[in-house]
């Protein structure tokens, strides 16, 4: 049987600053993520089986995606907890925002491996995470490929 890669995209909102940077990020900003993740698999050849010819469901890989990534970052403000932006992010949450202390500078590059590790555990057996895309702008994104890790 021949493995296939199956993607699907997400959109979230999410707004950053890059403490100890020397440009413009280094300001609160945010950006309109566009996110695909790819999974690598085979088709389920088992023909009683309601997923017949599947490698996945699109349905639990957004589920999987939504849950794990995209209702937690949407309209969220990423901060590295290991910074003096902890301050602001105390004062931004004592305000109702929701704010996510990470313990990593919140770039795309970051991100992408943030995003990899949350998503492979809860692949269903028999998938791999092939590769994860995480687009800022329409000209700026990282990518994350298995073969590369």
């Amino acid at each position: 049987m021949s493995n296939i890669r199956i993607t699907k995209q997400f959109t979230f909102e999410t707004g950053h600053a890059l403490y100890g940077y020397d440009g413009k990020c280094k300001n609160v900003h945010g950006h309109s993520y566009k996110l695909s993740v790819t999974v690598l698999g085979q088709p389920i050849t088992d023909t009683s089986n309601v997923k017949y010819g599947m490698v996945i469901d699109f349905g639990d890989l957004k589920k999987i995606v939504k849950e794990e990534i995209v209702d937690v970052f949407d309209h969220a403000t990423v901060f590295n907890k290991n910074t003096p932006h902890v301050e602001l992010a105390k004062e931004l949450k004592d305000r109702g925002h929701h704010v996510i202390l990470v313990d990593y500078q919140p770039t795309s590059e970051m991100m992408v491996i943030d995003f990899a590790e949350k998503i492979k555990k809860r692949l269903p057996e028999g998938l791999q995470l092939h590769a994860i895309k995480l687009q800022e702008t329409e000209t700026s994104f990282a990518e994350w490929f298995a073969s590369d890790n």
